[in-house]
């Protein structure tokens, strides 16, 4: 067949269209909403069908990893929040973790057991925006409601115990900002207690509503060995059916002694991503209860004056805590010369510190290793093949935040 030279065509929209023959490449973004972010693919069609599939990263500039390093290891807590907005806490954990082995100190236990709780509680935080999205994007807008409504009560523990209720910066280097408000331990209870009942709800929506299985299953299909040789890790690794959870094989904070579940299945599709993600929100909410039955009384900070800041209490009465508050606040603390590598298993997957110190109040190097950057790339192998429209419910089975890719 003849292949005509190609043409340019510029659609209503703006976007611009390349015809080849029987072929076409389209742009899909940067500011298509179910990209879940600026987040651009160049496409090859063949009528409806992808060929070729091509992610196109960099329109956020955020610079976060050099930022680290122009900041204090106490100021850097705040960027970790915006990386990920949608699980700021898990964010906050990996980070004080490594900063706190090139310290060689640890959190006090009570901190520790709260740590555990807040991980879990933003799990499903993410976990209800992502379904609640995910729905919305296939057509499904009451379970998107419904997310929300259990999402804001989470919003309002999170509230009540740091005055904000995204970019909380409660998890610090050394333990917490502060200990949990009267009252709060009892409403998270509460909610945890319902939360069971809530998940049977999305699922009569969801699980086998024709139009949904007729949108994911057998679309997006990934193999263990893609899987694997991508790097992926999170729930897209879970539903291809490797059972990798780093609170299970490396646990940090006291994970080895809960109990829980790693759900696993063996589709590799968007319905068994989202089957997983399904079964995590109920043992987040057996860790979560587990946190609660086992919460220590004592500090949640370290009594390492070199690193704790002062209790504003002291302020007023005491010099030499006004001095040492000083201290910290402008130069920061100064852990030995050294490099550590932490990584904790975010709601997307894990989620590493790289930190080397100087010697100095701030990192000579910080990087992350971003579970959003590298299980995008896992977008054209899942594309190739399906339709165009697939493309939407692929890229929300991802689960990408774009802040956590351009780093």
């Amino acid at each position: 067949m003849a292949i005509a030279p190609p043409r340019g065509d510029t659609a209503a929209n703006g976007t611009q269209v390349i015809l080849s023959g029987d072929s076409m490449t389209i742009n899909m973004g940067p500011q298509h909403p179910s990209t879940h972010g600026v987040l651009r693919l160049v496409l090859d069609l063949e009528g409806e069908t992808v060929t070729r599939c091509e992610p196109v990263i960099g329109y956020l500039h955020t610079g976060f990893e050099k930022t680290y390093e122009e900041k204090t290891y106490l100021q850097g807590v705040v960027l970790t929040d915006r990386m990920d907005y949608l699980a700021p806490l898990s964010n906050n954990l990996g980070y004080a973790l490594a900063i706190e082995r090139l310290l060689g100190i640890e959190a006090p236990p009570r901190a520790t057991v709260i740590r555990v709780l807040l991980a879990e509680l933003t799990r499903i935080n993410n976990h209800l925006v992502w379904l609640g999205t995910q729905a919305l994007d296939l057509g499904a807008m009451s379970a998107f409601f419904y997310c929300f409504r259990e999402r804001e009560v989470l919003l309002d523990l999170f509230e009540m115990m740091s005055g904000a209720r995204l970019m909380t910066s409660f998890i610090r280097p050394g333990g917490l900002m502060a200990d949990l408000p009267d009252g709060w331990i009892e409403r998270a209870e509460s909610f945890l207690r319902e939360f069971p009942g809530h998940i049977v709800e999305y699922e009569s929506l969801l699980t086998e509503n024709e139009i949904f299985k007729e949108r994911t299953i057998g679309i997006g299909i990934l193999s263990p060995e893609q899987a694997q040789a991508l790097d992926l890790t999170g729930p897209s690794l879970r539903a291809c059916g490797i059972p990798w959870d780093l609170r299970k094989l490396a646990p940090y904070c006291g994970y080895e002694t809960y109990d829980f579940a790693v759900p696993t299945l063996t589709g590799g599709d968007v319905y068994d991503r989202y089957l997983i993600r399904m079964a995590e929100m109920r043992e987040s909410t057996k860790i979560a209860l587990q946190a609660i039955d086992r919460l220590p009384t004592g500090p949640v900070m370290t009594a390492d004056r070199k690193i704790a800041i002062p209790p504003r209490a002291e302020l007023a009465t005491s010099m030499e805590a006004l001095i040492h508050h000083f201290k910290l606040v402008s130069e920061g603390f100064k852990p030995p010369e050294g490099e550590v590598y932490t990584c904790i298993e975010s709601p997307k997957g894990e989620i590493g510190f790289y930190l080397v110190s100087d010697g100095t109040g701030k990192p000579y190097r910080c990087h992350v290793r971003a579970p959003s950057f590298i299980n995008l790339q896992s977008l054209p192998p899942m594309s190739v093949g399906g339709l165009v429209a697939d493309l939407v419910a692929i890229i929300g089975s991802i689960d990408p935040v774009l802040g956590e890719v351009d780093r």
